[in-house]
């Protein structure tokens, strides 16, 4: 049967391939479907996320429309359905509801006061085994039930941070590596190279067009330089969050900017400042016990205990939690994963959503 226009109501926390089912099958039978996004406003996942989540998976005759409803959950009270239904039909707008999809037992009496027909969509999980409470839970085990946007909002993200020649990117390289040998959904995990290093190769070789003989001591650096390193390095690590594991590793990122900005033109700007946001773990490389390797990109080893001085300084005052990384390469991969292992372990922290009975008045699939 064809419908005019459906309806779809839940919290979407966080979005997930149930969720996106349910659209799909709305989406299949009626000419327009208006979604309506309805968290409490204490929950932890940014309702313009979500819909912006959503909005990226469904076509444009799927109408989103973001609304946080806070009235207590109870669904045997008649008044307490009256004020959640004056959330709804508000987001809803004049616009007749012709039925309503859910995967929910309420989804009768949902529709009921919509005066529309009502499909029920998969509501034993037999197609999509997964719920929003499931996933909350534990991230992991339904990793590969989330999208993209969803993905990269929970990827656990670990920078590698350090002087010139101190193994950055070999520890995040082989960190890597390591947790795709684990297999399963840590198979995809990524890392994220240095931007900046590929911006002063690309400089080099431009100026030794006109001056073949020229170093890396003839480059020129300016601000708008260190503000596009490090919107390129957020922006790379951000696509790769997308499509990787649970765990992300980088090296570098925009407070390593900072630093290298510092150290060409002497002081950091406010601009490259502002993209500085925190992981949650950096790993600083220690210079000691590493012997520096001249590649002709690098400043050189004199200003290794200058730079590392100056990360150790900033990651001290700063609120992100930090692991110092020294000794043999072995010894500091091996300190490293412990670090990271917990960090997983501790898990994802999600504030509970209004619930009655252990439930949600929207749709929990």
């Amino acid at each position: 049967m064809r419908y005019r226009h459906g309806l779809v109501v839940g919290k979407f926390y966080p979005p997930h391939a149930g969720h996106h089912a349910l659209i799909d099958a709305a989406a299949d039978a009626c000419d327009r479907v208006t979604v309506v996004v309805a968290p409490s406003s204490a929950e932890s996942i940014p309702l313009d996320l979500r819909l912006e989540w959503l909005r990226e998976a469904h076509g444009p005759h799927v109408r989103f429309v973001g609304v946080y409803d806070d009235h207590p959950i109870d669904y045997a009270d008649p008044a307490v359905w009256d004020l959640h239904m004056r959330v709804f039909r508000a987001a809803v707008g004049a616009d007749r509801v012709d039925v309503v999809f859910s995967s929910e037992a309420y989804g009768a009496e949902l529709s009921r006061r919509f005066g529309a027909g009502a499909v029920l969509v998969d509501p034993g999980r037999a197609r999509v085994p997964v719920s929003g409470t499931a996933i909350r839970a534990d991230p992991v085990a339904y990793w590969e039930h989330l999208g993209p946007g969803a993905r990269a909002w929970l990827t656990r993200r670990v920078i590698v941070v350090g002087a010139e020649s101190t193994g950055t990117t070999a520890m995040a390289r082989a960190l890597a590596r390591h947790y795709r040998t684990r297999g399963g959904v840590w198979s995809t995990t990524r890392w994220v190279p240095e931007y900046g290093r590929e911006l002063t190769e690309r400089k080099l070789a431009v100026l030794r067009e006109s001056r073949p003989s020229a170093t890396v001591f003839d480059v020129v650096w300016d601000r708008d330089d260190f503000v596009a390193v490090a919107e390129e390095q957020r922006a790379a690590e951000d696509a790769a969050a997308r499509s990787g594991s649970p765990v992300l590793f980088g090296d570098t990122d925009a407070f390593a900017t900072t630093i290298w900005e510092e150290r060409y033109l002497g002081s950091t700007s406010v601009k490259v400042r502002e993209l500085v946001r925190d992981p949650d773990l950096y790993l600083l490389t220690e210079a000691a016990g590493v012997p520096f390797e001249d590649d002709g990109l690098r400043d050189g080893e004199h200003l290794r205990g200058w730079m590392t001085e100056r990360f150790r300084t900033e990651l001290a005052v700063g609120g992100t939690p930090y692991l110092e990384l020294g000794g043999s390469f072995r010894k500091r991969l091996q300190g490293a994963v412990r670090a990271v292992d917990e960090l997983i372990a501790r898990g994802w922290r999600f504030t509970p959503p209004l619930s009655a009975n252990g439930s949600g008045m929207v749709a929990e699939r």
